[in-house]
């Protein structure tokens, strides 16, 4: 048997060996390459029921404060972290994040993409494995169309490998557009295959949320590639899909909205059983150490606050202040929460106390005070409003069982209400009005008028702040460059897609660099 040295995505070579290696028996041991006859991926051999379960250990990542999460939210308008005196500074990788100033060396560029493709590698040898049965098909084909979307999203083109490609070729590049095609005939295939069923496991509803999330967001990604951030043309035939795909997870999927007062209960350790929202998430077993929600709370909460956070992310103040103050996303007293360990869910501005309601103090002894005023590149302990959306269970705050989201049947809604609002039929007879008024009801806020593009980003934004989606949602809406607290210039359109990592470009010929970096 003779070892084939193969070009990799544009990853580091270490990590797909891993990736193929840890889902398959080898029969020896190879530092930098495949055991192979032929040279050809398809000779390494998986069982597909196995290596699809470590398919779905490459979500646990996404759970992390960095990677594609901070690519989605630190350029957003309701996310930075500022350096406090050495805190945080970090080579300065989440103020160049914030202020739109990274490059191809940027870090978290370099993790996002190195996880995403790593994740579509694994996915594509199942989705060929001869011996995969057509569930394990199914669900491997949405996940690869899953990690797939946000290389896309977030990078404008995408490598990859067959397992018939001779593992010494470069690997293909797919467009943005080929990309965007070949994410949706993954989703069709899978859809159609797939049952409705638990959130914790590729479905139906999954698949139906995420074609309807790549329809919504096809003007953007058919775009002209040296004009990422628009203007866009939403095709009325592009929306009506999207609606369609909504209507039918509407109509199988059994989801419904979290009745009024219950907003945080998606976020409850105990979300899997107290939430009718979930669509899609990581089982998240309590006591197990993957794909945990705990940085959520960690990041942001200070030193003083149980259970002794980071002390790091902030939201921003316009941010903020686009509340509705009756708003009960904008922040509650959580029975179990907020009366054991003094933290309350939404935004934490002001004096912060104990249980007791005893004012909390910095480390210096002044008094612990949130106040939305901050500087960037030097923030002192008590600067910057806080944000908990997933609530800390007093007691178990390192192995939490909470089920970390990424796709909420509020979101399904605003995307029905969005289509709509962009010249979409809904054949049901709703109107954008209707679901947006609808939602903000039951969160406890006033009708709003008119529901036009402004109204149905900002109720976004209300609604799925600190979710990882922000971004996204202001390409969309032609704001992501705008200027923004601690930003004061608008950015370059270049900006609208982050730059594939220079590591990348130097291992595989066949990507370019995108305009602007």
């Amino acid at each position: 048997m003779k070892t084939i040295r193969f070009k990799s995505l544009g990853l580091p070579l270490a990590t797909l060996l891993l990736a193929a290696a840890s889902c398959t028996n080898l029969e020896d041991k190879v530092l930098d390459g495949i055991s192979s006859d032929s040279g050809l991926a398809s000779d390494v051999q998986l069982d597909p029921t196995a290596a699809l379960r470590g398919v779905y250990t490459s979500l646990n990542g996404l759970a992390d404060q960095g990677g594609v999460y901070a690519l989605e939210e630190h350029p957003s308008d309701e996310m930075m972290g500022p350096t406090r005196g050495t805190d945080w500074d970090d080579f300065g990788v989440w103020r160049k994040l914030h202020q739109h100033t990274w490059d191809p060396s940027h870090e978290q560029v370099a993790n996002a993409w190195d996880a995403m493709n790593s994740a579509v590698f694994r996915a594509t040898q199942v989705v060929s494995a001869p011996n995969a049965s057509a569930r394990v098909k199914a669900e491997a084909q949405f996940l690869r169309a899953f990690f797939m979307h946000y290389v896309v999203d977030l990078y404008g083109q995408v490598p990859f490998r067959e397992v018939t490609d001779n593992l010494e070729a470069n690997p293909k590049v797919f467009t943005r557009s080929e990309a965007t095609d070949f994410i949706i005939k993954d989703l069709e295939a899978a859809e159609a295959v797939l049952p409705y069923g638990a959130a914790t496991a590729a479905s139906k509803g999954a698949a139906q949320f995420l074609l309807a999330k790549m329809y919504l967001n096809k003007a953007v990604y058919k775009n002209d590639p040296t004009k990422p951030a628009g203007p866009f043309t939403f095709a009325k035939a592009d929306m009506d899909k999207a609606i369609q795909y909504i209507n039918a997870l509407k109509a199988g999927g059994g989801y419904s909205l979290q009745p009024k007062g219950a907003y945080f209960d998606n976020f409850h350790w105990e979300n899997r059983s107290r939430s009718k929202e979930l669509i899609f998430t990581i089982n998240k077993p309590q006591g197990t150490d993957v794909g945990s929600v705990r940085n959520r709370y960690y990041m942001t909460l200070h030193y003083s606050q149980p259970p002794s956070g980071w002390n790091g992310f902030t939201t921003l103040a316009d941010f903020y202040n686009s509340f509705d103050k009756a708003d009960e996303r904008l922040g509650k007293a959580i029975p179990g929460v907020t009366d054991v360990i003094g933290v309350r869910a939404g935004f934490l501005a002001g004096q912060q106390t104990d249980a007791k309601g005893q004012p909390l103090k910095e480390r210096g002894g002044a008094p612990l005070i949130f106040t939305p005023d901050i500087n960037i590149n030097y923030a002192t302990e008590a600067k910057g409003i806080r944000v908990i959306k997933y609530l800390p269970q007093p007691g178990n705050f390192d192995n939490i069982g909470t089920d970390y989201i990424f796709f909420r049947y509020a979101d399904a809604l605003l995307m029905k209400a969005e289509a709509i609002a962009r010249g979409g039929t809904d054949p049901t007879g709703e109107t954008a009005a209707s679901i947006v008024n609808g939602l903000r009801a039951i969160r406890g806020v006033a009708a709003k008028t008119p529901i036009d593009d402004k109204a149905i980003l900002a109720e976004r934004g209300f609604e799925l702040y600190w979710e990882g989606v922000r971004r996204t949602d202001q390409i969309r809406f032609g704001t992501f460059n705008a200027p923004v607290d601690q930003r004061s210039q608008a950015s370059p359109e270049s900006r609208a897609l982050f730059p594939i990592p220079q590591r990348a470009i130097d291992s595989n010929p066949n990507l370019k660099q995108n305009a602007g970096y």
